[in-house]
C-alpha cells in the first residue's frame, strides 16, 4: 500500500478528489524557493545539534549506526518553554460542523505567507513499516526548530535503501496522495490564544500554527496516517500489540488499548519472566487488516514518557533525544539528563527501536484478543465481554483518566473520569467507522474482548503483578470467567479482594452512575456535530440491556435512572 505525489496533467482537475483547497495551500508551500530539503537522518541531527538552545549531552546514542545515525552521535535535548503537552482545544478538522474551509484555509494561506523571508526545511518519512501499509509523508517547518525535524524522522521511518524498495514494491492504494503537514511553531494570532490546529483528513494535510510540542507533530501525522488506513480497510489502533508463543507451539496476539499512562506500554512490554516467547509490534501506534486479521507497525521507536525513568536506569541507554527535561553534570563531568519530570509534567524521550529486541514490524498472525483498558473504580480487574456489539460499544465508551500528555483549559479537572472511544483522541472521521471496524473483528474474525482495569477498584489499587497474572492466565486458557449475576454480555474472573458485591448499595449505585455515564455519552453523540459521532442504536440498546440485568434480580430499582 503505497500513497501518490505525482499526477498525470490529465488528473490535475477540480475533479481529483486528491485535491482541496486547504491540500492545495498546504502542498504548494513545500515547493518555495525557501524550502530545503533535509536529505536524511544524519544531516537532520547535524542541524538540531547546531540549532539555537539544543544542549548535546554527553550521552551516547547507542549503536547508532544501526538507526542510521553516526557513529560519534550523541542524545540531544530541546525544551519547549512553558509548553509540554498536547492542545486538544486547538484541533479544529474540516468536514466538522461549524468549521470553515474558506475561513481555514485563509488563515494557512496567510501563515504560509508569513514564512516566505524564513528557511524552511522540507523532510519526509515512510509511515507503516511493511509493504502491506506505507504512507509517504512530508514535513515543513522553519528554521530554528530543526529538532522537531529531527525528532519527527526518527519517530516515523527514514527512507533510507530499504524503505524506498519497501516501498516502490507495496501495492499503490485507491485515490490516496501523501501526507503534508505544515508547521510554524512561531505562529501568534490573538484568536487562537493556544494556537491551531487544523485537518484535512479526506485530503491527507494538516497545519499545526504555534505549536511548539513535538507530540503534536507526531500524534498529527499519525492523525493523518489512521484515517487513511480507516478508508482502505484497516482498523486504526493507538495501543500496544504483542505474541505470545507458548511451548506447544501455540500463537497469541493480543492489541491492548489505553491512553498514555493507562499501563498499556508496561503490558506490551512484559517479558513474563520468560514463561513465553513475546514478541512486540508496537506500544502505540499500528493498524489491522479487516480482511485477515493482519497487523502493521506505524513507527519504528517510541515516544515514551522519562517520569518513570531515573539516572542511571538501563533502559535509558537507548535514548535517542528529550524533551522537556533538566540537564546537569555527573561526578564524571559529563551533561546528563535530570529525568523523573523534576523540571516539568510529561517529560518525554525517543528510544531507539533496539530497545526491543523482541520487535517485529508485522504479524502474520491474526489479532486473537483485545483488552479496552480502563480506569474505572466500579470495574474489577477483568471482565469477559461475551456479546459482539456490547464488546464493540464498551470500546467505544472506554473510560479513563486524562493523560498528562494533555494541555488542559484552565478549570478542566485533570483527575476526572473521562470517555474517550477506543483510546484515541486523534479520530478525524465519524466514530461509527472505528465501532463497526472492531464489531467485525469480533464477529467475523471471532476476535476475544476484554476489559481490563488498571486503576483502582472501589479505592482499592489494583496492583500490576495482578493485571500480568491476568494476562498469562488468558493466554494459557487457564481463566475461569463465571457469569456476573447474570450480567448481560459479562463474565467475570472472581479474584480474591476484588470480587464485587451486588448487595452493597453504595457499590451498585456508583456502578450505575458509570454505566449511566455511557448512556448519556452515546446519546449526546447524536446531537453532538450534528450527529457526525452517532452510533448505531445498537449500541445503546446494549447498555441498556446490561443495566437492565444487573437490577432485574436486585431490590433497589429505585436507583436506576434509564
Amino acid at each position: 500500500m503505497s500513497t501518490r505525489n505525482q499526477w498525470n496533467t490529465s488528473e490535475i482537475t477540480s475533479s481529483n478528489t486528491v485535491f482541496s483547497r486547504m491540500r492545495t495551500t498546504i502542498e504548494s508551500a513545500f515547493w518555495g524557493n525557501n524550502v530545503h530539503n533535509i536529505e536524511n537522518l544524519k544531516q537532520a541531527y547535524q542541524l538540531a545539534k547546531n540549532s539555537p538552545g539544543t544542549v548535546v549531552t554527553d550521552m551516547p546514542v547507542y549503536e547508532p549506526e544501526k538507526i542510521g545515525l553516526d557513529k560519534d552521535s550523541k542524545v540531544l535535548l530541546f525544551n519547549d518553554g512553558d509548553v509540554s503537552a498536547r492542545c486538544a482545544q486547538a484541533r479544529r478538522i474540516l468536514g466538522s460542523p461549524g468549521i470553515s474551509e474558506d475561513e481555514y484555509s485563509a488563515v494557512v494561506r496567510e501563515a504560509i505567507y508569513q514564512t516566505r523571508t524564513k528557511k524552511l526545511y522540507h523532510v519526509q518519512a515512510c509511515i507503516g513499516l511493511d509493504k502491506d501499509f506505507m504512507i509517504k509523508a512530508h514535513l515543513l517547518i522553519p528554521e530554528g526548530h530543526e529538532n522537531i525535524a529531527y525528532n519527527w524522522l526518527l519517530n516515523f521511518q527514514e527512507f533510507n535503501k530499504e524503505y524506498i524498495r519497501m516501498y516502490e514494491e507495496s501495492k499503490a492504494i485507491g485515490n490516496e496522495g501523501d501526507i503534508y503537514v505544515f508547521s510554524d511553531p512561531d505562529w501568534k494570532n490573538e484568536n487562537y490564544p493556544v494556537g491551531l490546529t487544523i485537518f484535512d483528513p479526506n485530503h491527507n494535510c494538516a497545519a499545526l500554527l504555534g505549536m511548539r510540542y513535538f507530540g503534536e507533530h507526531k500524534k498529527g501525522t499519525l492523525t493523518l496516517a489512521w484515517g487513511c488506513a480507516n478508508r482502505n480497510g484497516f482498523a486504526s489502533c493507538h495501543a500496544g500489540q504483542k505474541r505470545y508463543t507458548l511451548k506447544d507451539g501455540r500463537n497469541f496476539v493480543a492489541g491492548v488499548f489505553g491512553l498514555s499512562g493507562s499501563g498499556k506500554s508496561t503490558l506490551t512490554h512484559a517479558k513474563h519472566d520468560g514463561k513465553y516467547e513475546v514478541m512486540v509490534l508496537h506500544d502505540d501506534a499500528f493498524v489491522i487488516s479487516v480482511e485477515d486479521g493482519s497487523s502493521v507497525a506505524l513507527e519504528p521507536s517510541y515516544f515514551d514518557k522519562t517520569q518513570d525513568y531515573p539516572a542511571g536506569c538501563d533502559d535509558n541507554k537507548y535514548l535517542i533525544t528529550a524533551q522537556n527535561c533538566g540537564v546537569t553534570i555527573d561526578d564524571k563531568g559529563n551533561k546528563t539528563l535530570v529525568t523523573e519530570d523534576i523540571r516539568n509534567g510529561n517529560g518525554r524521550a525517543i528510544k531507539s527501536k533496539l530497545w526491543t529486541t523482541n520487535r517485529l514490524d508485522k504479524f502474520e498472525n491474526p489479532v486473537n484478543a483485545i483488552f479496552w483498558i480502563m480506569k474505572d473504580e466500579t470495574l474489577p480487574p477483568v471482565l469477559k465481554l461475551t456479546d459482539n456489539i456490547l464488546a464493540a460499544t464498551m470500546g467505544a465508551t472506554l473510560a479513563t483518566k486524562r493523560s498528562s500528555a494533555e494541555r488542559l483549559l484552565q478549570g478542566v479537572d485533570p483527575d476526572a473520569l473521562v470517555i474517550e472511544p477506543y483510546a484515541n483522541p486523534f479520530r478525524t472521521y465519524p466514530l461509527s467507522d472505528d465501532y463497526l471496524k472492531f464489531k467485525e473483528l469480533f464477529e467475523k474474525r471471532a476476535v476475544e474482548c476484554y476489559i481490563i482495569n488498571t486503576g483502582s477498584f472501589m479505592g482499592k489499587k489494583i496492583p500490576k503483578e495482578i493485571t500480568l497474572g491476568i494476562l498469562e492466565d488468558i493466554v494459557d486458557n487457564k481463566a475461569n470467567f463465571v457469569s456476573w449475576n447474570e450480567i448481560f454480555g459479562m463474565q467475570i474472573q472472581e479474584l480474591a479482594g476484588f470480587v464485587p458485591n451486588l448487595s452493597d448499595k453504595k457499590y451498585l449505585e456508583a456502578l450505575n452512575n458509570r454505566i449511566q455515564d455511557r448512556i448519556n455519552f452515546i446519546k449526546n453523540k447524536e446531537i453532538e456535530l450534528c450527529g457526525r459521532d452517532a452510533l448505531p442504536k445498537e449500541a445503546l440498546e446494549a447498555l441498556v440491556k446490561m443495566k437492565e440485568s444487573i437490577y432485574s434480580h436486585i431490590d433497589l430499582k429505585h436507583v436506576v435512572n434509564i
